[in-house]
C-alpha cells in the first residue's frame, strides 16, 4: 500500500515536471548548445557549418578593443549594481517595516516601471534627456546651464537609465528578506545600548545578506547583458558588449563571432557572480 502511494506520487511529479523540462530543453538548452557550436565554426557565416576552430575566441582576446569593451561592461555593471544597492536598500527596508495597508500603494509605484515595455521607457528617457527635453529646460531655468547641452549619447546617461530600469529588482529582493527579520531583534539591540549604526552592522546587515546578494546578482547580470539601452541612449559613443553582440549578429551577420562574444560574456559573468557570492558568504557565514 505504501509503495503504491509512493509510486503514484512519483508518477504525478514526473507528469507535472515534464512540460517544464520539455519547454526549457526546447527553447533554452538546445538553442544555447546550437549557439555554442556556432562559436567554434571556422567561417564567419552560419551556413558554412562544418569544422572546428578557436579563431573567434583568439580574435576576441587578441584585439584590445574587445577586451576593453568587456572590462568597461563589467565596470558599468558594478556601478549600476552598487548605485541600486545604495538606493534600494533603505527603500526596501522602509517598505518592509510598513504595515501591509501602508505598503500596498508604495509597492505599486515600485512595480509600475516593470509593467512598461523597455522600449517605451527608453524612448521616454530620450525625450527627458534631449536638447529640448525636460532636464535641459530645468537646468537652463535654474541657471545651471547657459544653453541646452547634449545629455544623451554619454556613459552617465546610460548608467542613469540602467539604474532606473533595474532598481525595482533590488528593492524587492531586500524587502523580501527584511520582512522576515523580526523587529524585536532591533529592539533587543537597542536595549543593549547599541546605536542605530551598530544595530545595522551587527544585526540587520548579516541577516539581509541573502536578499542583497540576490538583488546584486540580478541587477549585475541584467546590466552587463543590456543592449537596447546602450544602443539607443549611448549611441556609437558608448560601447557595451551586449550591444556589440547584437550589431555583430544582426548587422554584420557574423553569427560565429557574435556567439563567441556571447559565451565569453556568459562565462566571465558567471565566474564573477560565483566568486562574489562565495566571498560574501564566507565573510558573513558563522562557522560553528
Amino acid at each position: 500500500m505504501k509503495q503504491s502511494l509512493l509510486k503514484r506520487r512519483s508518477l504525478t511529479l514526473v507528469i507535472l515536471l515534464t512540460p517544464m523540462v520539455l519547454l526549457l530543453a526546447g527553447f533554452l538548452v538546445l538553442p544555447v548548445l546550437g549557439l555554442l557550436r556556432s562559436s567554434f565554426l571556422p567561417s564567419t557565416h552560419l551556413l558554412d557549418g562544418t569544422g572546428f576552430s578557436l579563431k573567434h575566441y583568439v580574435h576576441f582576446f587578441s584585439d584590445t578593443y574587445y577586451s576593453s569593451v568587456l572590462v568597461e561592461t563589467f565596470v558599468d555593471g558594478l556601478i549600476v549594481s552598487l548605485v541600486c544597492l545604495l538606493i534600494g536598500f533603505p527603500t526596501g527596508y522602509s517598505l518592509a517595516r510598513l504595515t501591509s495597508a501602508a505598503r500596498r500603494w508604495r509597492m505599486i509605484v515600485v512595480i509600475l516601471p516593470l509593467t512598461l515595455s523597455l522600449v517605451v521607457v527608453v524612448f521616454g528617457w530620450l525625450i527627458i534627456l534631449g536638447r529640448n527635453g525636460l532636464l535641459n529646460s530645468l537646468f537652463v531655468y535654474l541657471g545651471i546651464f547657459s544653453s541646452p547641452k547634449t545629455l544623451l549619447f554619454s556613459r552617465p546617461a546610460v548608467l542613469i537609465v540602467l539604474v532606473q530600469q533595474f532598481l525595482p529588482f533590488m528593492i524587492l529582493s531586500v524587502m523580501s528578506v527584511v520582512t522576515q527579520i523580526h523587529p524585536v531583534l532591533e529592539q533587543a539591540a537597542s536595549n543593549l545600548r547599541a546605536n542605530r549604526f551598530v544595530t545595522f552592522r551587527k544585526v540587520i546587515l548579516p541577516l539581509a545578506v541573502p536578499g542583497i546578494l540576490i538583488g546584486f546578482n540580478i541587477v549585475f547580470v541584467l546590466s552587463i547583458s543590456a543592449f537596447i539601452t546602450p544602443r539607443l541612449i549611448g549611441g556609437a559613443r558608448v560601447a557595451m558588449l551586449g550591444s556589440l553582440i547584437y550589431e555583430t549578429i544582426m548587422a554584420q551577420l557574423n553569427w560565429p563571432f557574435g556567439a563567441a562574444m556571447a559565451f565569453v560574456l556568459f562565462v566571465s559573468g558567471l565566474a564573477f557572480t560565483v566568486a562574489l557570492n562565495a566571498l560574501v558568504a564566507s565573510r558573513f557565514t558563522v562557522r560553528g
